[in-house]
C-alpha cells in the first residue's frame, strides 16, 4: 500500500508551518497509526486475541457507566 500525499509550499509561507500541516494531515489519515501496525507481522492467532481482549475491555468499561444522568446506579 503507497500513500502519495502533498502538501504545496506557498513562497511566503514558512516551512515549519506546511511541516506542522503536513504532519496534522497524516495524522488524521490515520497512515502512521497503520504503519506501526504493520511494522511487524503479526500472527493470526495473536490479532484473534487482542481483539477479544479489547471487545471484553469496551464491555466492562460500558457496564461500569451510570445508568441514568443524575449520576445514580
Amino acid at each position: 500500500m503507497i500513500f502519495i500525499k502533498q502538501i504545496i509550499v506557498d513562497e511566503s509561507e514558512p516551512l515549519e508551518k506546511a511541516i506542522k500541516r503536513f504532519k496534522r494531515m497524516v495524522e488524521k489519515e490515520g497512515i502512521i497509526r497503520e504503519w506501526k501496525k504493520r511494522e511487524f507481522f503479526e500472527k493470526p492467532s495473536t490479532i484473534k486475541n487482542r481483539k477479544k481482549k479489547a471487545l471484553v475491555r469496551k464491555l466492562l468499561k460500558k457496564s461500569r457507566r451510570p445508568r441514568d444522568s443524575k449520576g445514580g446506579y
